[in-house]
């Protein structure tokens, strides 16, 4: 080999190493994510700065689609400000998208469905004929925002929250996946409740994460200690190490959330109501936190979390036991946990 050929050679190796460097760096980046909330009235750069200095490097944003019933196979769309909240509305969306890739936030969009007198956990129909016609109207309804995503340059969609006990469809997901990455060039994932449906999912072969919406017990007492928080962490830790094997995908924590109140760790999944005579008390709000960061932040096949949740103009007058870290101990550990 004559010098120039060995020094080509040479630089083409050193490329591909700084190459193969960047690649692992970008890799141990954690998705360090809240779950941003849709407000009525638009927002300024200003509104996400704050979570620029909290080192927070993702943010979720959620339009909803609504269904008259867990049994009707109808999904109704608004998408203008004129009928909703901007910041749910397709201009709000766009809009804080640009401004948070402004200041290196990323986006994650994901859609969810608000289901009257029930949850989309309740989601079932009565029959075949109903199922078909709901997954057409869903259809229509995840492929405006895989568009939307797409116009936008949007980082992931998330393509489904919490839909129990559609999963068992195996055949209507994978041919609306399909769809979804022919509209759609991004990364995509779905958000499965914590409880009884990630473990069960079939075709998280087709997605690039497997979500999970992690709202897990850590205690059934009041005011746990720390270890026994983390303690808490263990049985969930196993079983979503099961599924991680089985399909070698890594894992999203699509939300993760304790309300400010003495019994964070029992019921994470509970809202909270404004007639509870709850107590507020940060401290065990922060020890929920903080046994996430100790027990399970580190793990390699975890990328990253979406904390449930942040206002941009400041919590709404459940704040004091809501869920949001803002002005809390629990924002001081974020802080703390994303800056490592």
């Amino acid at each position: 080999m004559n010098r120039l050929h060995a020094t080509g050679a040479i630089v083409v190796c050193v490329l591909l190493w700084s190459s193969s460097r960047i690649a692992d760096k970008n890799m141990l980046i954690k998705y360090r994510g809240v779950c941003w909330v849709g407000g009525q009235n638009k927002i300024s750069e200003q509104d996400l700065k704050r979570l620029a200095n909290l080192n927070v490097n993702w943010i979720s944003q959620t339009p909803f689609g609504w269904q008259r019933s867990a049994t009707s196979p109808e999904i109704v769309m608004h998408t203008t400000s004129e009928r909703i909240w901007w910041g749910e509305s397709d201009e709000g969306i766009s809009e804080t998208t640009r401004m948070a890739r402004d200041l290196d936030i990323k986006t994650m969009l994901k859609p969810h469905l608000w289901v009257g007198k029930g949850w989309p956990g309740d989601i079932q129909m009565n029959s075949n004929l109903d199922w078909e016609l709901w997954f057409n109207s869903y259809e229509k309804f995840i492929l405006h925002y895989a568009a939307l995503a797409e116009a936008n340059h949007i980082d992931i969609l998330c393509i489904g929250t919490e839909l129990g006990k559609t999963i068992s469809r195996e055949e209507e997901w994978r041919n609306l996946i399909r769809k979804i990455k022919t509209a759609y060039h991004g990364s995509v994932t779905y958000a499965a409740n914590f409880h009884d449906e990630y473990e069960s999912i079939a075709f998280w072969d087709e997605l690039d994460y497997i979500g999970v919406q992690a709202y897990f017990s850590l205690s059934k007492n009041k005011d746990a200690p720390l270890k026994e928080l983390e303690k808490g962490w263990s049985e969930p830790i196993a079983a979503i190490e099961r599924v991680q094997s089985a399909f070698n995908k890594p894992v999203l924590f699509t939300e993760l959330g304790y309300r400010s109140t003495h019994d964070a760790a029992v019921a994470p999944w509970e809202w909270p109501k404004q007639e509870d005579a709850a107590q507020a008390c940060y401290e065990a709000q922060a020890a929920c936190y903080q046994a996430f960061f100790d027990t399970v932040w580190n793990k390699k096949w975890l990328a990253g979390v979406y904390f449930w949740k942040w206002y941009p103009q400041g919590p709404h007058r459940l704040g004091s036991i809501d869920f949001t870290p803002q002005n809390k101990l629990a924002e001081r550990v974020l802080f703390e946990n994303f800056s490592k």
